[in-house]
């Protein structure tokens, strides 16, 4: 007699070392958390570091998680993207400005009205440019990724004039909203009032994407279409329409990236989407092609690492990042959760 075959769930099959290493990338940001812990040793600094760190994670991961969709989905190699990321900026703090008395006012409600009509401005007309963007310089050059690269960046180039053109060559300097400035004490720690609403949109928006991908008809075809694009066409839904939305939307996100990037630093450059986009492709990279969950991690694991070891060794903080993926490269080449195989 032959025994019987095991049809246990091939997680329940692995040892302990393989189901350790598919846990791992979720494991990296409480053992960053930790080693962070022991290397400050002060707790009231450890904490403002981190909540600093989370908060520049949660930025960078809003402007990742649209990039790594069309990247995942599309095979779209999109350095535009920062251009987004800079006319998010501006129309978002030109909202801010032209509601100074709702900013300046010590009200909360009408402080978080004025950064709601901001973002919701910043994502209407990023949206609306990343529509045309990918009709007009992406839909030619599908499937050709150095011509990719050479319009996208020509595509950001444009922008950036554009900007200049509409708001000025000059930095605009401006200050948060008045309930938004200033820092809760905390365990003895010192937290701005901005970082922590900055982590609390992130989470907000990763809970809500997550929900979309796993419990939605879109998100089911998204992903469906992530790993096997022919096979979804072949079942009748119209894939084409599926990237329009999944660009569009991937340029509103760089949108509200971007104002909330400018109320972090309170300062806005028509240069800033360009300068982001070095973090922006690194935790794409790391997180894995098409995958939000890896965007997710790698960006949490960036800030608190940029804020960790800026703080003990600040010359070290410059290459920390690259640092960071190539380790995380040599450990798994493809990024720690990809969706589809690097093409």
């Amino acid at each position: 007699m032959t025994a019987a075959p095991d049809h246990r769930p091939t997680m329940a099959r692995l040892g302990i070392g393989a189901r350790l290493s598919h846990w791992m990338p979720v494991l990296l940001v409480p053992l960053v958390l930790a080693l962070g812990f022991l290397s400050i040793g002060n707790p009231s600094s450890w904490l403002t570091l981190t909540v600093s760190g989370l908060a520049m994670g949660m930025m960078i991961f809003i402007m990742a998680s649209g990039l790594t969709l069309v990247f995942g989905l599309m095979d779209v190699i999109n350095f535009g993207h920062g251009a987004f990321i800079s006319v998010g900026a501006f129309v978002g703090v030109s909202v801010l400005l032209g509601l100074a008395q709702w900013a300046q006012a010590p009200s909360l409600a009408l402080n978080l009205a004025v950064v709601l009509l901001a973002v919701l401005a910043a994502m209407a007309v990023t949206g609306l440019l990343g529509w045309a963007f990918e009709r007009v310089i992406v839909k030619p050059v599908y499937g050709a990724h150095l011509k990719q690269i050479l319009v996208t960046v020509g595509g950001l180039i444009v922008v950036e004039q554009l900007i200049h053109v509409i708001w000025g060559p000059e930095e605009i300097f401006f200050a948060r909203p008045e309930m938004l400035k200033g820092a809760v004490t905390f365990w003895g720690a010192a937290l701005e009032k901005y970082r922590l609403l900055a982590v609390v949109i992130g989470l907000v928006l990763f809970v809500a994407m997550r929900l979309v991908f796993r419990r939605t008809k879109i998100g089911l075809i998204v992903r469906a279409g992530v790993e096997n694009g022919e096979m979804v066409e072949a079942l009748g839904y119209r894939l084409r329409l599926v990237f329009i939305g999944v660009f569009v939307a991937g340029s509103a996100l760089a949108g509200l990236g971007g104002v909330m990037w400018g109320l972090y630093e309170e300062v806005i450059t028509a240069g800033m989407g360009e300068e982001m986009m070095i973090l922006v492709f690194i935790v794409v990279i790391i997180g894995g092609l098409g995958s939000v969950e890896g965007a997710f991690i790698g960006a949490l694991l960036v800030g608190l690492l940029q804020n960790y070891i800026a703080f003990l060794e600040p010359k070290l903080a410059l290459i920390s990042n690259i640092g960071l993926m190539t380790a995380i490269l040599m450990w798994r080449p493809q990024g720690m959760l990809p969706v589809v195989k690097a093409k």
